[in-house]
């Protein structure tokens, strides 16, 4: 039937197929309400069926306490189709693939068709290889309107990727509402211009950029997704890619060495020289920072960054180099993992835990953090084989904002070439770990950094279809031989699956290249000669 992910199991004959008429119904059981209400809204929207509750309905849910909390099952016989799963997250994968069975037509908004709608008879069994399937969504670059983000928890939840990556503040950009610090929106959420392709171009376009999200509009984001099977993971970064946090509030830079009240939030791409200080008082700020976001975001893991800190001025700072001696951490790195390691205890005795990007192995992991691996894979096994949970996502492999292809058509071509084919074949698990350390693999995700998507439409076109691609690696029992993975079989199940996208209205790159209105002629890139290093 051409799913997507592939399901662990599936027996189906389309040959023979329960009917979904005018007088079918949809019921639930305890722990699938929030799985029953999105899928009669969204079947019912599709087929114009009004699928109201019945005590002997023709679809059920149920949960089973004997599965697994994200495993389901379906079964489906000439009287009804049964959905059973361990836990409510589950119950939305369920509904999800049931959707799939019913054609590209049943992810419309509105009926195309009131008649014909059919799910074929059988089973399937299914369950995810990893705990952890994301996409890291980079607001900080460029804003994404809350009705747009709310859209992508809705694609990533068709694709059974369950954690969304809110990447929230950076050196252009602060997009966390913090009532006690409340110049963080209100300076640091604008820049007055911004770049146009990479920084060779030497090119900036004239409009102001800019907004951010209140914490009832976070929160609303976070019921939105727990509903449909999704966390999200919020990113606050320290110590670098600071400087929009530093305009607002001139203070947290490293004053003695930089005039930071002349600063604003930064207009190029790329990462900025000014970080923050390591004071008491900035500390406490940040602790500030996190006590609200703590309140709107009820996730395990907290991201705190922690990569691409330039120590620059920390060398030339008194103020820094005073700091170092009285801690005794020895240099700059020490510095930058002392103040991981701050954050991590403070994390932990709010019964949270810190992640962060493989920079903060540099001076020492702090003892309770786990890894997002992107500069290849060498952090991720270092961290794996040292007991700390890792999420590999190298950006070799998975970056989405890297070009799809080769040729002169490519919209302001950044990085390795990256098809379909490519991600396809991308096997998170580092080859060279033991059984033990291999097991401290939560899981893969995507990473779609904006500076080079300024709307909704770039999203899409850099996202779709690979990240298709990604939630069958993420999902799916693939041989973790790339070579032995089933490649034609999926470029057919994505033709199907490119029509399910036609019909959600994602603007992906077509197989065949970007349609016109999806080039940037003449806009500098940054593209990358050769193939990516393996690991």
């Amino acid at each position: 039937m051409d799913l997507i992910p592939a399901p662990s199991a599936v027996r189906l004959d389309p040959r023979r197929t329960l009917p979904l008429g005018p007088d079918a119904t949809l019921s639930g059981g305890p722990g699938t309400e929030a799985a029953e209400r999105w899928l009669r809204a969204e079947l019912g929207a599709a087929t114009g069926l009004a699928l109201p509750p019945a005590a002997r309905p023709l679809i059920e849910l149920r949960i089973d306490e004997a599965l697994a909390a994200e495993e389901y099952r379906i079964t489906v016989d000439a009287e009804r189709a049964l959905l059973t799963a361990g836990g409510p997250a589950g119950a939305h994968w369920a509904a999800q693939t049931l959707r799939q069975l019913l054609g590209p037509e049943a992810h419309r908004r509105a009926p195309l068709r009131r008649t014909g709608w059919a799910l074929p008879l059988g089973e399937i069994a299914d369950a995810p290889r990893f705990r952890w399937r994301g996409l890291l969504i980079d607001t900080a670059r460029h804003f994404l309107p809350k009705p747009d983000l709310l859209r992508y928890v809705d694609l990533l939840a068709a694709h059974k990727l369950n954690v969304l990556h809110l990447h929230l503040t950076d050196d252009q950009g602060w997009r966390f509402e913090v009532k006690r610090c409340p110049r963080l929106t209100e300076v640091g959420s604008w820049r007055t211009h911004s770049m146009v392709g990479f920084r060779d171009g030497q090119r900036w376009d004239d409009r102001p950029h800019g907004g951010f999200y209140t914490q009832d509009d976070l929160r609303e984001l976070v019921a939105y997704a727990a509903d449909r099977g999704i966390t999200v993971v919020p990113e606050i970064d320290l110590p670098g890619h600071n400087q929009a946090a530093i305009a607002a509030y001139p203070e947290l830079g490293n004053t003695d060495v930089v005039d930071t009240a002349g600063l604003g939030v930064w207009t190029d791409w790329g990462v900025s020289k000014h970080v923050l200080n390591a004071s008491d008082a900035t500390l406490a700020f940040y602790e500030g920072v996190l006590e609200e976001l703590l309140e709107v975001f009820p996730s395990e893991f907290v991201h705190i960054g922690g990569d691409e800190c330039p120590k620059d001025e920390w060398r030339a700072s008194p103020a820094a180099q005073a700091r170092i001696r009285e801690l005794g951490v020895g240099d700059e790195d020490g510095l930058q993992s002392w103040m991981i390691r701050h954050f991590d205890r403070w994390l932990a005795e709010r019964g949270r835990r810190l992640i962060g990007w493989d920079e903060i192995l540099e001076g020492g992991l702090a003892p309770g953090a786990a890894v997002s691996s992107w500069r290849g894979f060498a952090g991720g096994t270092a961290a794996a084989r040292a007991g700390h949970q890792v999420v590999i996502c190298p950006e070799q492999h998975v970056y989405l904002d890297h070009r799809q292809g080769g040729g002169p058509e490519e919209p302001i071509p950044i990085g390795f070439v990256r098809t379909l084919e490519d991600v396809y074949r991308f096997e998170p698990v580092p080859a060279d770990l033991d059984e033990a350390s291999a097991r401290q693999v939560m899981g893969t995700q995507a990473t779609l950094f904006t500076e080079f998507a300024d709307s909704p439409r770039e999203v899409d076109f850099r996202a779709f279809p690979r990240l298709a691609a990604l939630a069958e690696v993420a999902w799916s029992a693939l041989p973790t031989d790339p070579a032995e993975r089933d490649w034609p079989g999926f470029e057919r199940r994505m033709r199907t699956h490119l029509a399910r996208l036609d019909a959600l209205g994602v603007g992906y790159r077509p197989p065949a290249g970007p349609h016109p209105w999806q080039q940037w002629p003449g806009v500098v890139g940054r593209p990358l000669d050769g193939p990516p290093p393996v690991r």
